[in-house]
């Protein structure tokens, strides 16, 4: 099946061992590595120490190259291009480190919010966020498409990727209804808590929870609207000692997100 069905049907595709981007995860490794010890990066450092956040914590430039590394480049890389046009402007790259004993409490998390972590992976669609005293949600970060690269070795369930296969036409249909009615300048407002949460209990039930684990050298593009989350850490799985599961991920947001959030790729 081509990656671009692939994409569409399942949500997720991923792409073979390639030697630039071996090379692009090679380098990177290291400069994680150093993120990880960086006293500016101590607030990423959350659930106990179990997890390391990292937004923005690799200093790559706006065409995802680390200082003194190697382009980004392989065959994720091109397919990228293929179905969406030019890369844009990428953010500095997210470091995403999982540790033994994940999941631990998220600071002042309530016993329901961690008990959502344990059971349903924290399971979510990236950009939509919590506002207001009521943690209602709307959507407030629209992204593109979502690039998993894996920096270092670790075992099949040392905290993988979780993604609901599929979960991306039902939050695709959820997120329509939302909006229905609404001028597309107003999107970014509208509360789109009870439709969000039910599109989930229907995902949960109808979708299949499957684990995404890749090596360095390989690479994993996600639906923007796939939900998805983080497996817990499983009794004997392996990571580098200090380094943990060390993944750098890539989540551009859209130009025009009305035009192009909602559509079928």
């Amino acid at each position: 099946m081509q990656p671009e069905t692939l994409l569409q049907t399942r949500g997720w595709v991923r792409f073979d061992h390639d030697a630039a981007t071996h090379a692009w995860a090679d380098h990177a490794r290291c400069a994680g590595r150093l993120a990880l010890n960086d006293p500016a990066h101590a607030e990423w450092h959350q659930c106990e120490g179990t997890w390391f956040v990292g937004v923005d914590a690799l200093a790559t430039n706006a065409a995802g190259q680390l200082s003194d590394g190697p382009a980004l480049a392989g065959p994720a890389i091109d397919f990228l291009r293929q179905v969406y046009g030019p890369i844009p402007p990428l953010h500095p790259a997210q470091l995403s480190v999982m540790f033994p004993g994940y999941p631990r409490p998220k600071g002042d998390e309530s016993d329901v919010a961690f008990g959502y972590r344990l059971r349903r992976d924290a399971a979510h669609v990236d950009g939509v966020k919590m506002f207001g005293e009521n943690r209602r949600r709307r959507v407030e970060e629209p992204h593109a498409w979502v690039l998993g690269l894996p920096l270092n070795v670790s075992s099949p369930d040392a905290s993988p990727l979780v993604i609901w296969e599929g979960s991306h036409k039902i939050m695709r249909r959820a997120f329509l209804d939302a909006f229905k009615g609404t001028a597309q300048a107003q999107w970014h407002k509208v509360d789109v808590t009870d439709i969000y949460s039910a599109a989930r209990r229907e995902v949960f039930e109808t979708c299949p929870r499957i684990t995404v684990h890749a090596q360095p050298g390989e690479a994993y593009v996600m639906h923007r609207l796939c939900l998805h989350g983080v497996a817990p850490w499983a009794e004997g799985a392996t990571a580098p000692d200090g380094e943990g599961r060390m993944i750098a991920y890539f989540r551009p947001e859209v130009a025009d997100w009305t035009q192009n959030w909602l559509r079928d790729i």
